[in-house]
């Protein structure tokens, strides 16, 4: 510890960061998949059916999701470790909003294939197993598979979208993370993966948690603990 400056708490771990993003996301699968059995309409889209939805990068989503995500996470810790840690506990605080949200709306597929509408237990179990497994959910069919209702709103477009929110105050980081959040915001048009809805509730909603926690505009100057 430097001279004058305060003890770092748990709160201020890293590991402990990175867990309970983990975590959190681990939740907000099972709460996805416990909504997947409930039978729900599909909804006309203005935007969608204007989009064309391009195969390849409707099958790649998740790995582009990640390109634009893990490399500028990673370089925020290191370049502001406070800023980082931060981030990833607010980000574990959205994914369990998002898990909550996705269990209240109730929207049908995109594609209007309800596959999963009275799905067992057994089902659900093992598709959870699949997802929280990075190597399965990223080298496996279990994400097109298993979820198909986890809708509103856009986890894709509120993790970049948060990233770039933090990424914004440290030199250099802004403008790469704006094209990454503005790439994947694509991707997720191009892939029909989102109503147009969840996309305009994942910027809403990301930058109301942000703006509760961190003020608007954020004040940089004055040091700010971890959330927990």
């Amino acid at each position: 510890m430097s001279g004058g400056s305060p003890a770092r708490g748990w709160r201020d771990s890293i590991a402990l960061a990175i867990a309970w993003r983990y975590a959190t996301h681990a939740v907000m699968l099972a709460l996805a998949l416990w909504h997947e059995p409930l039978a729900a309409p599909s909804l006309p889209d203005r935007v969608l059916a204007q989009v064309p939805r391009i195969e390849w990068i409707a099958r790649a989503n998740y790995w582009l999701w990640l390109a634009a995500w893990v490399p500028l996470a990673i370089a925020l810790l290191v370049r502001d470790r406070a800023l980082g840690v931060r981030f990833l506990w607010l980000g574990g605080w959205l994914s369990l909003l998002r898990g909550a949200c996705v269990v209240l709306t109730g929207l049908g597929p995109v594609d209007g294939l309800d596959r999963n509408a009275g799905a067992s237990f057994e089902t659900l179990r093992d598709a959870w197993v699949a997802l929280v497994n990075p190597v399965s959910a990223l080298l496996g069919d279990a994400p097109h598979v298993a979820l198909t209702k986890d809708l509103f709103f856009s986890g894709h477009v509120a993790t970049t979208f948060l990233l770039w929110l933090y990424c914004r105050r440290v030199p250099g980081l802004g403008r790469l993370a704006l094209a990454a959040q503005l790439a994947t915001t694509a991707v997720v048009f191009l892939s029909h993966l989102h109503y147009a809805i969840d996309v305009v509730g994942a910027y809403a909603i990301t930058f109301a948690v942000y703006a509760l926690c961190e003020g608007w505009p954020p004040r940089p100057a004055e040091p700010r603990p971890p959330l927990a």
